[in-house]
């Protein structure tokens, strides 16, 4: 993979990370859910998994899964919430202890404090909802465990100035019969958890535990800036001692000065890399900075790594893949039961195959990467179904956009596949002409007489002339004068020249037959045009073609046969 290519992916994976960060910040409108409210139905992200007839459902603190929730799933005849319902009014319960809270919009909330303060003049303020956050020592808070009118556990929170504890969860048979364990012993456990989790979030969401998590983060990423920018100096430096290595003409010896230019090279992109890595480590340990972001911050930590082992997997697939192209390939070339004609031109073929067969197959890896890379980001994979149908939508949206790109793919793999034309044919395309340098999925490159490359798209090559294909031929025309006294005569001298032309040693080889003498072809008023076929091995016409006219000019002038004073010709 390519420097280029490897920053697309980095940059891709800090881009979304970043917009991730400012989607998190924002505080929700409801951050939380009481016990009796309805929760919304979840996303496919947040759906819980089916582990035998239960399903499961993470119940997270400080975003660290804490208990494991279950729901029947056969013979669900009491209609409760499924596990990942359950999981998020727990939640949402449980956030009201360590979190501050803000159970309306800012617009709301704006709008309570100003009927309070300038009309009203009072302190109850319904959107900051019941007092649970953070206040006293983290210590005073306990958890109790009840009994519900059903007989079922129920574990509550206890605090200071608070006479009723406040309800988190139900201990269903459910949820002892997933651990293995009955009600009463895992109602037990569960409250020594819950307890120990919950004063350490309380803990952390102390002013002076969130001011010590500030200053840290801060000294961290500047020290992290530090280094990248040093990185960054350290980068330009190399890379333009290597522009000054590969511009020398003189200086050290051949040899040492291109161990100079890789050493340069390898220490540029060590330096390229380290530099991504750095930036994903400020990204990352800034997302951790903030309390219950710690797994986001460690999923962006360790991104660059998966990413590096997927690249490295996707690698040797490719180069697995090419390998049994080369293979096919060569079966196909050698393949013993094809004409001496046909086998030579799949070897001219085969170049072009072996070429966007690589090229294909690297392209398709480097999707596959692509993708799995992008679903691994956090907050990719949990899109929902919404977020699918509109991501297909864009891409529907960017097809018809480039649909030039797609007819020219289309068209460039019916080419291939239809042997219009190969890497080194002599190829005419809408008044174009040259020979064939290069096929690609997209474009074909074809070099001029005067050594310039052009390049014609795939879907501009619906009319084709290929001059090289299996064998080559020209057809050489002579205007003779119409004071001519005997034309037969004319026509022995040129059928005798290609006769003498055809058994010549140095070029029989280059020719399959011998010239034609085709005879009177027409007659202008500038003179009787004469033609003789030229059929010959591929792309040897023009040469053969520039010696038969020298034989024939010089078979007529030494027979006094009178040439017309324009006459045509095809020379290439």
């Amino acid at each position: 993979m390519t420097p280029g290519r490897r920053l697309a992916g980095w940059l891709g994976g800090v881009l979304a990370a970043m917009l991730l960060l400012l989607a998190l910040a924002s505080p929700p409108a409801r951050a939380g859910l009481l016990p009796g409210e309805k929760a919304a139905p979840a996303t496919e992200a947040e759906a819980a998994t089916e582990a035998g007839s239960y399903a499961i459902a993470n119940v997270r603190i400080l975003g660290i899964p804490a208990l494991t929730v279950a729901s029947p799933v056969v013979n669900n005849q009491r209609g409760g919430p499924d596990a990942s319902q359950r999981a998020r009014v727990i939640e949402g319960n449980l956030n009201l202890l360590y979190a501050t809270q803000n159970f309306c919009s800012p617009s709301e909330t704006l709008s309570e404090n100003l009927l309070e303060a300038l009309v009203l003049h009072g302190s109850d303020r319904a959107c900051r909802g019941a007092n649970w956050a953070p206040q006293g020592k983290p210590g005073d808070l306990s958890i109790v465990i009840s009994r519900d009118a059903g007989g079922l556990n129920v574990l509550g929170a206890r605090l200071p100035g608070h006479p009723e504890p406040l309800q988190l969860l139900t201990v269903t048979q459910a949820d002892a019969r997933l651990n293995g364990v009955s009600t009463d012993t895992l109602a037990r456990s569960w409250r020594q958890l819950l307890e120990r989790r919950l004063r350490h979030a309380r803990r952390q969401m102390e002013f002076s535990s969130l001011k010590v998590r500030e200053r840290i983060a801060f000294n961290v990423e500047l020290l992290l800036g530090l280094l990248t920018a040093l990185s960054l100096w350290l980068l330009s430096k190399c890379r333009n001692l290597t522009s000054r290595l590969q511009g020398e003409e003189g200086g050290p010896p051949n040899r040492r000065r291109q161990t100079l230019v890789l050493l340069s090279s390898g220490l540029t992109s060590l330096l390229f890399v380290t530099v991504l890595g750095l930036l994903m480590a400020m990204v990352g340990l800034a997302v951790m900075a903030v309390p219950g972001k710690v797994p986001l911050g460690l999923a962006l930590l360790m991104q660059p790594f998966d990413a590096l082992v997927k690249v490295l997997v996707m690698g040797l697939l490719a180069a697995a893949l090419r390998l049994l192209a080369n293979f096919l390939l060569h079966q196909w070339l050698d393949n013993r039961h094809v004409p001496a004609d046909q086998r030579a031109r799949r070897s001219q073929r085969y170049r072009s195959l072996l070429r966007v067969s690589h090229r294909l197959i690297n392209l398709g890896c480097i999707a596959v990467v692509a993708v799995l890379i992008l679903i691994e980001i956090p907050g990719v994979r949990d899109l929902s179904t919404t977020a699918a149908v509109a991501g297909g939508a864009l891409l529907g949206g960017l097809a018809f956009v480039f649909q030039g790109l797609l007819r020219d793919f289309v068209a460039g793999l019916a080419l291939l596949l239809e042997d219009r034309y190969a890497i080194g044919d002599w190829i005419e395309i809408g008044g174009l002409e040259g020979d064939v340098e290069d096929v690609g999925v997209l474009s074909t490159q074809l070099r001029g007489t005067d050594q310039r490359v052009v390049v014609v798209q795939n879907s501009n090559a619906d009319r084709v002339v290929n001059h090289t294909k299996y064998r080559s031929g020209e057809d050489v025309r002579l205007l003779l004068a119409h004071r001519i006294a005997d034309i037969n005569q004319a026509l022995a001298v040129i059928a005798a020249a290609a006769e003498d032309f055809a058994h010549d040693p140095t070029w029989a080889d280059k020719l399959l037959q011998a010239p034609a003498c085709r005879g009177v072809t027409a007659v202008t008023p500038q003179g009787i045009e004469v033609s003789v076929l030229l059929i010959t091995r591929t792309g040897e016409q023009w040469m053969c073609g520039r010696e038969l006219r020298r034989r024939l000019l010089l078979a007529l002038s030494a027979a006094a046969v009178p040439l017309a004073r324009s006459w045509s010709a095809t020379p290439q």
